[in-house]
């Protein structure tokens, strides 16, 4: 960041925060202080976090996610969110998948992009904590944190559920986000046992269109990649993967190391250009007579549940989705 603009933004900052304390004043009747022993059980805490050690001395309430993975952390642990970024640039910002999540969301203000979070916008949301991750917003950590304590992890992808519990320490709900993760491998093992007991050769993959020169093949260190190990269905024996990305790269002449029992094809088709040059691609190779010697199901899936959400209700979500294609009951105990 230019130093003029760094300045003009330390100065705006500083302004807000004025206007925000003037306006504050002590607690009232109708605005009650967060001083509540019950509520503030299990602080003041340390939170261990890739950026270090974070102190609080009582419990966050009002949560600024700034990742639409830890959005919907964020909510499936029934805290109140106040600031999100902008991931899904046309109609309601929080997936159907969600249910109704409207009390949650209430004050939700959208402080921009995952790039270019608008601090302004963040501050005057006055978030209690602020949750992300380095990848998204790591050269901003110390802006961010002097607008609201802010816990980052590492990464969103390989570490979701890992990411679920810390956000959940933070919270207080440690335990509640534990169980939440221990439920849905629970789930996801027992369908997945049925639908290999129906057949038990079944493999997938998953091949994504995003407007590239190569297609992506998504690795077993992936989300799908996760969700589909919990459930014990594997990749093709000699599949390409790699650890060192969430995907291999394939030309058209390569397609046909996609192949598998299932393969999951996803496009990431936004409004405008970049959906357009998805879409293209897309084209191009469906219509390569190598994706027509795929012997596998080729089964059309949603990017925003199978790639972008990255959550625990997302994976809830896809393996619904993965047993009903296979006719199995999604709801096993």
């Amino acid at each position: 960041m230019h130093t003029s603009r760094l300045i003009g933004l330390t100065a705006a900052l500083a302004a807000a925060t004025l206007t925000l304390a003037s306006c504050g004043g002590a607690a009232t009747s109708e605005t009650p202080a967060k001083e509540n022993s019950a509520d503030n059980a299990g602080f003041p805490v340390t939170i261990e976090h890739f950026r270090g050690q974070t102190e609080l001395a009582e419990r966050p309430l009002r949560v600024a996610a700034l990742d639409p993975s830890y959005v919907d952390a964020t909510l499936l642990l029934g805290a109140e969110l106040v600031a999100y970024t902008e991931y899904r640039k046309s109609g309601n910002p929080f997936p159907e998948y969600l249910g109704d999540v409207t009390e949650l969301t209430d004050d939700a203000v959208n402080v921009g992009t995952t790039t270019e979070p608008d601090l302004e916008k963040l501050l005057a949301a006055d978030p209690d904590i602020i949750i992300s991750a380095d990848v998204r917003q790591g050269g901003m950590y110390d802006q961010l944190n002097k607008i609201a304590p802010t816990v980052f992890s590492e990464s969103t992808g390989p570490t979701w559920k890992e990411n679920v519990v810390l956000l959940g320490e933070t919270l207080g709900k440690k335990s509640e986000a534990e169980q939440a993760v221990a439920d849905y491998e629970t789930r996801a093992a027992a369908v997945g046992k049925e639908i290999l007991a129906q057949q038990a050769d079944t493999t997938y993959s998953l091949v994504r269109f995003a407007g590239e020169d190569t297609a992506r093949l998504y690795a077993t260190d992936s989300f799908i990649g996760e969700i589909m190990a919990d459930m014990d269905i594997p990749r093709p024996k000699d599949a390409p993967d790699t650890t060192e990305s969430i995907f291999v790269p394939l030309s058209s002449e390569e397609i046909l190391k996609a192949d598998a029992e299932v393969i999951f094809q996803s496009t990431w088709a936004p409004e405008g250009a970049e959906g357009d040059a998805s879409r293209d691609q897309e084209q191009k190779f469906t219509s390569n007579p190598l994706w027509k010697k795929l012997t596998g199901e080729v089964l059309p899936v949603d990017d925003s549940i199978f790639l972008s959400s990255v959550s625990l209700q997302g994976a809830n979500e896809v393996i619904t989705q993965v047993a009903e294609h296979f006719d199995v009951d999604p709801q096993l105990p």
